[in-house]
């Protein structure tokens, strides 16, 4: 999972804008036309502001609203860049802000100049957060998965009497070969050569068999 690369140029992104008061974001639409950003006003109703957000989507929000923003099953901080446009700077509605996971501000009214620094930084904060965030889901979905590998371990210790660390290797090789992720190569493995078989089984990518050692 490489690190995702700085984006400076932002035609063909699409933006949301929430805001009740369209004139003072008449400066921010310009700038985001000049930039080559598509933009649209967010239709809100009964208090919900409904997004379905794709790769290029940004929300623009005014911290003036007391809406929800709802992007489906997760959390609009992990779907799409969201800044914040800022009027009153009450604690309230600063922390509304960071619990939608705004990674840069605007001060209301907008203008021109300050526009494609906010779209810099939360375009960019906003994916460097996701590559992190994914990061952490990964290695935990790997620490869950550590069981399986040591099961297989343990499994073609068994059958072929090698020790654990030529195990251990012969496996991870086998998942090299085979383009897995050691843990999901394992997960494979077990399902494949489970302990509870009787008979000799082939693991995925080789020709190598692990019979039970009687």
């Amino acid at each position: 999972m490489s690190e995702p690369r700085i984006i400076q140029n932002f035609i063909g992104y699409r933006a949301t804008i929430a805001t009740e008061q369209p004139g003072a974001v008449e400066q921010l639409q310009d700038m985001l036309a000049k930039l080559g950003v598509s933009f649209c006003m967010a239709e809100m109703a009964d208090g919900k502001l409904q997004m379905d957000a794709g790769e290029k989507d940004v929300l623009f929000i005014d911290s003036d609203l007391n809406v929800a923003v709802d992007t489906g099953a997760l959390e609009p901080s992990r779907c799409l860049p969201v800044i914040g446009i800022i009027g009153v700077e009450a604690p309230s509605r600063l922390r509304s802000l960071m619990q939608l996971g705004a990674t840069a501000t605007l001060r209301k009214p907008v203008h021109r100049a300050a526009v494609y620094s906010a779209l810099f930084v939360g375009i960019n904060e906003f994916r460097r957060r996701r590559y992190l965030a994914d990061r952490v889901d990964e290695h935990e979905r790997r620490r869950l998965m550590r069981k399986s590998l040591v099961q297989a371990v343990l499994i073609v210790m068994k059958r072929t009497g090698s020790d654990y660390a030529a195990a251990y290797d012969q496996l991870r090789r086998e998942s090299m070969r085979s383009r897995q992720s050691l843990e999901d190569f394992c997960e494979t493995f077990i399902q494949t050569n489970g302990p509870e078989l009787d008979e000799p089984q082939t693991p995925i990518g080789t020709n190598r068999t692990y019979a039970k050692k009687h």
